[in-house]
């Protein structure tokens, strides 16, 4: 059952990553053009020379980008159809449909939305390259925290829905997992580095494009996995 699971995920996260990249593609590209000629700017008033261009602004904006982001949701829906194999009908008694939606939007809060509310993604110009490894250490500790917390809220979740019932605990599970995040996320530090003349409005739509460009990525993915899994899960049953 489980290859049967992974080779649908595994489609549902390549066809989910081909809606972002449109996605991407008209909401994302004009900031990033913006963000480079700020740049280029900034580096002819400093009179820098300009940097060889290894590969080509069309190629990275077009092929380049689908490529990387084809490759991201074979990847991702891989590991989404293994997460829902091992949850499904473990962690709660929802269909597959329901679970593969909600097991998505829970992906997308955990390993996109609460790192990217401490770490925001940021276009080009913005970030100093000596602080990159700084930057890369701090957001997937800030990550992995994330699913520490996740685990742990899940974890208090079903321990104590006997007792509180399945709505209180989920509520529970979920105030320990904002609780944990927020408190250990204080403990990372927190870089701003953005230049006091960079575009607000450049900086800000380059942050909502990103995060909504994940957002349809992983709801597009439980949306599609839902029927997909659900017809896996049926097949062996229509067998007996």
């Amino acid at each position: 059952m489980m290859g049967r699971l992974l080779s649908r995920g595994m489609f549902a996260g390549i066809f989910a990553a081909l809606v972002a990249f449109l996605f991407a593609r008209i909401f994302g590209e004009s900031q990033v053009n913006l963000s480079i000629a700020y740049e280029a700017h900034q580096a002819a008033l400093a009179h820098e020379p300009a940097e060889p261009e290894l590969v080509s602004r069309a190629v990275q904006a077009g092929w380049g980008l689908l490529t990387a982001i084809v490759m991201y949701g074979a990847a991702y829906g891989g590991l989404f159809a293994v997460l829902f194999g091992c949850a499904y009908g473990r962690v709660s008694r929802l269909p597959a449909r329901q679970m593969a939606l909600w097991l998505a939007i829970a992906c997308f809060v955990v390993a996109v939305l609460v790192p990217d509310l401490k770490y925001p993604p940021n276009p080009p110009a913005v970030g100093l390259p000596e602080t990159i490894n700084l930057r890369t250490v701090s957001y997937f500790t800030m990550l992995g925290l994330s699913f520490c917390s996740a685990i742990i809220g899940l974890l208090v979740a079903r321990q104590t829905r006997g007792l509180l019932g399945n709505w209180n605990a989920n509520f529970l599970g979920i105030a320990v997992f904002l609780v944990l995040t927020c408190v250990l996320s204080s403990f990372l530090p927190d870089i701003s580095e953005v230049p006091s003349t960079f575009p607000a409005s450049v900086l800000w739509r380059f942050r909502e494009a990103s995060i909504g460009m994940q957002l349809i990525l992983w709801t597009t993915l439980g949306v599609v996995f839902g029927p997909m899994s659900e017809r896996a899960l049926e097949a062996p049953m229509r067998r007996l």
